[in-house]
């Protein structure tokens, strides 16, 4: 199959080529601990490895004191050790994430220099770490960046086992799955047998799939990793385990919709191409050519990757946008492969244009959305403090940066690939160094100076009608319990849903967050 080779030279070689190569380290480590917390999921990834720790149990995970079922132990492992290095830091919590979307991109590029050539390996390489979902879910302290990174290095060594017949890479697929099942459950599994399994009945190789899938030393390997852990589970929880593990976070999440999170059949068409941004363009390009590309063996194995991953979690009641991912890694080759056959600039350069405008106008939408009557009372009162937070550096950092950028893609000697592989080094300096540190203050800052002092307080503090801020956990560094507070109790509630009268010294305000003393 041959690669992309840029109109006027080649990158590999290049100033930019050699950029494009250190791109990862920039895009995942710039300002990772940046953000404080976000809440529900980063908070609850944190304060269960954090009770790790405080109960001296690293086997299995609770949440404020409560078995968590969601995920299975690899990911926390994995944060203890920077937990460890590190102490409890937003950094030490976001590590792992971010390793393991440096090796996710790597793994990408290297995979595809041999395959498309180095041109089409670069542009994959910059599509793999600088488009938005990759970005986001790669920067973030859960299990889904860890995930994509073994799911890619599964499919690739799945793919290097059907090109060649070698021995090696297959029994590497074995271990990749393992590990994805200890860090998602069965979802490790069912991407990679069923991508297999279509490609070679495409082909009509339905003895080689069987081979594949059922090679004695894979199956023993893969055994030898998963049923420990999983074992323990059952032993130590039982029926529980098999209730809140298997049956509600992966039978009722594909079958119904989980916490709020459902959508239509077409949930995932519209986010696809924002996850993507700023290479949306160039996904639609290599579309254009996906009938002919069928016709090559590789460039069929990567449409069936996604295709599949599209269809599956589409079929899905729960949906959120980072599922789909699981099925974007081929995405980023395809986008390399075809990046040559874009022709008119400006269809590509229309949303990355939007989206920095968007930036350098987000505290004055902020400010419109918390004086209106619209989404949560608690979000509006967090987003009061829109325009307060957004001080010269951030209004200088986001005008400044669409400048430059609107100086560099209209710049007529430049070619569109050049022009949007600077467009995503911009992005990705203002998300990670900027845009992201913003919003986690602005969403989370309050929740995190509440907690601080709640730690500085001591005693026991309760979640007083508040649903769940486990972040505030991490940083008082003690289980919250919630509970309705006595007199001389400390809670932490919200300001829109305590009375105006309501019997309390306010310890600390902030927001939508309020650190309170029930008086005697």
């Amino acid at each position: 199959m041959n690669g992309f080779q840029s109109a006027d030279g080649r990158l590999a070689g290049t100033l930019l080529g050699r950029l494009i190569l250190v791109l990862p380290l920039f895009a995942f480590l710039l300002r990772l601990g940046g953000a404080p917390l976000f809440d529900v999921d980063e908070g609850a990834f944190s304060e269960a490895t954090r009770e790790m720790f405080e109960r001296g149990d690293f086997l299995f995970t609770y949440l404020n004191g409560a078995p968590r079922f969601d995920k299975p132990i690899l990911i926390y492992w994995l944060q203890s050790v920077g937990y460890l290095i590190f102490g409890p830091t937003e950094w030490a919590f976001r590590l792992p994430s971010a390793l393991a979307a440096i090796v996710w991109s790597y793994a990408t590029y290297f995979f595809a220099r041999k395959r498309v050539g180095e041109d089409a390996a670069l542009i994959a390489l910059a599509v793999a770490c600088t488009a938005l979902g990759p970005f986001a879910i790669g920067r973030a302290a859960t299990a889904d960046g860890l995930l994509n990174c073994l799911l890619a290095l599964t499919l690739f060594d799945v793919w290097r086992h059907l090109e060649s017949g070698r021995r090696a890479p297959l029994l590497r697929a074995f271990v990749w799955i393992g590990l994805g099942a200890l860090t998602k459950g069965p979802v490790a599994l069912i991407v990679p047998g069923t991508v297999s399994l279509l490609y070679c009945a495409s082909r009509g190789e339905w003895k080689t799939w069987l081979r594949t899938v059922f090679n004695p030393l894979g199956l023993l390997i893969l055994i030898a990793l998963v049923t420990p852990w999983y074992a323990y589970a059952y032993h130590l929880h039982g029926q529980d385990f098999i209730n809140g593990f298997i049956m509600k976070h992966n039978v009722q999440r594909f079958s119904g919709s989980l916490e709020g999170h459902g959508g239509s059949a077409f949930y995932y068409l519209i986010a696809v191409p924002l996850l993507l941004l700023p290479w949306s363009g160039l996904f639609v390009v290599a579309l254009t050519k996906l009938r002919a590309g069928l016709n090559d063996p590789l460039q069929r194995f990567l449409w069936i990757w996604f295709g599949f991953v599209l269809a599956f979690f589409s079929l899905s009641g729960t949906k959120l946008p980072h599922y789909v991912l699981y099925g974007c890694t081929p995405l980023f080759i395809l986008i390399g492969v075809h990046a040559g056959n874009a022709r008119r600039a400006w269809p590509h350069l229309v949303l990355p244009g939007l989206l920095f405008v968007l930036f350098a106008l987000l505290p004055n939408l902020f400010d419109v959305l918390a004086h209106s009557t619209l989404g949560d009372g608690f979000y509006r009162a967090q987003l009061g403090r829109a325009l307060e937070v957004a001080d010269s550096i951030y209004i200088g950092a986001t005008v400044g940066g669409l400048m430059v950028w609107l100086a560099y893609v209209f710049f007529p000697k430049v070619s569109l690939i050049k022009r949007l592989i600077v467009t995503a080094i911009i992005q990705v300096g203002l998300l990670a160094g900027i845009v992201v540190p913003y919003a986690g203050e602005l969403a989370q800052g309050p929740v995190k100076r509440a907690g601080l002092k709640a730690a500085e307080t001591g005693g026991e503090v309760l979640f007083w009608r508040f649903t769940t801020a486990p972040s505030f956990s991490v940083y008082r560094q003690a289980v919250t319990q919630k509970g309705d507070p006595q007199a001389g109790q400390v809670a932490l509630t919200r300001t829109d849903r305590l009375p105006v009268d309501a019997p309390v010294d306010y310890l600390f305000r902030e927001g939508g967050v309020a650190l309170v003393k029930v008086k005697p």
